[in-house]
């Protein structure tokens, strides 16, 4: 989960206190060449969605119907990020760059649909894809405005990372740190490209407008607030507060809050939304073991709607977890879950993760209640040292069981490995 940063109230006070006299970002800027940055990040990923219970994976097209009880995709993806610096003055200039592309490893017209592949009008997946795309930026003091394709991570907007690809959005950012501790943004845009599509716009956006703003109020707490307005679908309104309670250096409390509410507006592109939604997590941190509970709640007159014109990632919520969101109509949902650092161990870099939450009084078509509930399992470990330093391996895996009249069971297993690599 992200955490959010933010008070209008703090605005105020910090605007009499800040240190102006500290330099800015701009000032201290060495050049667009001094500056400049080149990453690659390559991933394999390995996804299988096993459905159970005579459920299938559906891949028919005009021309041939294809069933299996399954999906089975493998793909090789490489992300490339390079940024310059700002050139030097008053107002700094600067440009960035993104470039994606991947290659199929495993899939078929009949086990595919787990997002990783486009697929061409027959129904088989692409054999490779690739796009890119760059933006154009400008910086006054600690103030930075960016315009063209670009990762965005806002509560209310944000590009979804969990497949081949990312998402990639179209349009104008404005991020300000003028004031120490606050963090304000607005931004406008008007296209958004999905993670297993090459197009400029996949999904039909035409307009999203965002704005928010998050401030540190001490070092152990943290809040914020975000809003958008996506033409033809809906309004979202959100908030998050974030608090840590030291007990000693060994122990620690944390808990965090976060709330969405949503309207559908204009042509209701995205159905006739009105939900209000919120989770409380609490984690008890002890050496190398994490223990967390949370709790979800959804109300309104419709579930809790993202992804398909705001972004895949556009959900900051406890119980959003590996297969499942738990944002159904009326849901309300529960979490237990367990992380441990082998750190503490000897093995640094190898990590564990098992949770479980359990969903009811989902309100369907025929009004019955339905219930869901997910038991996920996760283990990383990233390479600390060598030639290979930084490279992870990852297994995931989610039991997934519902009511039939709301979703399907099945198995998700994911197996990932990453490479990040920074040239420059």
């Amino acid at each position: 989960m992200r955490v959010m940063k933010w008070s209008m109230i703090a605005l105020a006070v910090s605007a009499g206190t800040s240190q102006f006299a500290v330099a800015s970002s701009q000032e201290e800027s060495k050049g667009f060449f001094e500056d400049q940055s080149l990453s690659v990040k390559s991933r394999m990923l390995y996804m299988n969605r096993d459905f159970k219970n005579g459920a299938s994976n559906d891949q028919s097209t005009p021309n041939k119907t294809r069933i299996k009880g399954y999906r089975e995709d493998a793909g090789l993806g490489m992300q490339a990020v390079y940024e310059s610096g700002f050139t030097q003055g008053t107002i700094g200039f600067g440009l960035d760059a993104l470039a994606n592309g991947m290659i199929k490893l495993d899939s078929g017209p009949g086990r595919t649909g787990n997002g990783l592949f486009g697929k061409d009008s027959d129904g088989t997946p692409e054999d490779t894809q690739s796009s890119a795309g760059g933006a154009v930026k400008f910086r006054f003091s600690d103030t930075v405005l960016k315009y063209g394709n670009q990762y965005v991570a806002s509560p209310v907007f944000s590009t979804d990372d969990s497949r081949l690809l990312p998402e990639v959005a179209t349009g104008t950012l404005i991020t300000s740190k003028e004031i120490k501790g606050l963090e304000l943004s607005a931004g406008r845009f008007t296209a958004l490209r999905d993670q297993d599509q090459t197009g400029r716009d996949s999904l039909g956006l035409k307009s999203a407008n965002i704005g928010g703003a998050t401030y540190q109020f001490t070092d152990n707490f943290v809040a914020g607030v975000a809003a958008s307005d996506v033409e033809d679908h809906f309004k979202k309104q959100y908030i998050n507060a974030n608090y840590t309670l030291p007990i000693n250096d060994e122990q620690s409390l944390n808990f965090d809050f976060n709330g969405y509410k949503s309207k559908s507006q204009g042509d209701e592109l995205s159905g006739d939304i009105d939900n209000r939604i919120w989770s409380l997590a609490a984690a008890y941190s002890i050496g190398a073991h994490k223990f967390t509970v949370a709790h979800q709640r959804s109300s309104g007159d419709s579930g809790y709607s993202y992804g398909a014109v705001d972004g895949g990632g556009t959900i900051f919520l406890a119980n959003s977890v590996q297969y499942s969101d738990f944002n159904g109509e009326d849901e309300r949902s529960w979490q237990a879950r367990y992380d441990l650092n082998m750190k503490t161990y000897g093995v640094p870099g190898l990590s564990f993760m098992t949770r479980y939450v359990r969903g009811d009084n989902i309100k369907t078509a025929d009004d019955s209640g339905s219930k869901e509930h997910e038991w996920d399992f996760e283990t990383k470990y990233v390479l600390q040292s060598g030639p290979a330093k930084d490279l992870s391996f990852r297994v995931r895996n989610a039991v997934y069981r519902a009511n039939s009249a709301y979703d399907s069971d099945k198995v998700d297993t994911r197996l990932i490995v990453e490479y990040p690599l920074n040239i420059l």
